[in-house]
């Protein structure tokens, strides 16, 4: 049983490999490489004050302890460390159409990783749910990135919520030097009134780090089908209730909270600047990928 197991993990992660990898090659390393290099600046060395230097660049401690006006000198970074942040909590496992909200998440992810790795990168991995549920430092190297693409695939939660604030905390603390991460969730981590739980940790984080939001969704979280009385079971929380769809009043009240969900985040999104897109289960998502990488 476990032999079979393992030929089938093989089987999806190859499977996976080949449809990333040249997805990668063809289409998205010439936008990723555009979008990403040269966003970060490395110290470089300090060397004495000339006509025309940023005075922002002033090394105050070497001036100080020399007498003579000195200056930090910067390069352009030419090798990223990239993380991917990848919620693993229940919630990944709904979807109507093509795919769960989990497969398509494993889908980009592993297109990012490749393209990252095509770029002489470095790119680790964080999984969370309402816990972090496994770290992977960046390295480089085809090994190294299957191991990435293997835990995507295979990897079960020991929880079930979702807590971006402990995901983002962690990759503040883990990553001295600023990295570019990826979050790659459904973002449906949010309060009775529906605003985001995270803000303090996002916060701290895009300080640090060059942050990009890739929600994950489906169309059919965002309205509810009239289809009589139904059953129905938080996938997270385990709270169940009876909810009668056939009332207007009750697809409409959902609706609505469902749209101050997505205004809120827009709102926090915006106030920190942080790069975003939604990306839906029925969504080509080649396309809204380069969509990203070209408004970057």
């Amino acid at each position: 049983m476990e032999n079979t197991q393992t030929t089938d993990l093989l089987k999806k992660v190859r499977k996976i490999e080949i449809r990333t990898r040249a997805l990668s090659h063809q289409v998205f390393a010439g936008e990723y490489h555009s979008a990403y290099k040269g966003r970060g600046m490395a110290f470089s060395e300090v060397r004495e004050y000339q006509y025309g230097d940023d005075v922002r660049n002033m090394d105050w401690n070497v001036t100080a302890r020399l007498r003579s006006p000195y200056v930090k000198v910067f390069e352009e970074e030419r090798e990223l460390t990239v993380m991917l942040l990848i919620d693993v909590s229940r919630s990944g496992l709904f979807g109507t159409d093509t795919m769960t909200k989990r497969d398509l998440t494993a889908e980009v992810a592993a297109v990012l990783a490749f393209s990252a790795i095509l770029n002489n990168d470095k790119v680790g991995a964080l999984f969370f749910s309402d816990r972090v549920e496994e770290f992977i430092p960046p390295k480089k190297g085809r090994s190294h990135l299957l191991h990435i693409i293997r835990e995507i695939i295979s990897l079960r939660p020991t929880s079930n919520g979702t807590d971006l604030s402990g995901a983002l905390r962690f990759l503040t603390n883990a990553m001295k030097k600023k990295c570019t991460a990826f979050v790659l969730s459904d973002m449906l981590d949010v309060d009775s009134d529906g605003k985001p739980r995270y803000e303090d940790a996002l916060k701290v984080a895009v300080n640090r780090h060059d942050i990009s939001i890739l929600k994950v969704y489906d169309p059919r979280e965002r309205e509810i089908p009239d289809v009589g009385l139904v059953h129905v079971k938080d996938s997270e929380s385990g709270d169940e209730a009876w909810v009668d769809t056939g009332s207007r009043k009750v697809r409409d009240s959902y609706s609505r909270w469902f749209r101050t969900v997505g205004e809120n985040e827009n709102r926090l999104f915006n106030k920190y600047r942080t790069d975003n897109i939604d990306i839906a289960t029925s969504d080509a998502y080649v396309s809204r990928l380069m969509l990203f990488f070209n408004r970057k």
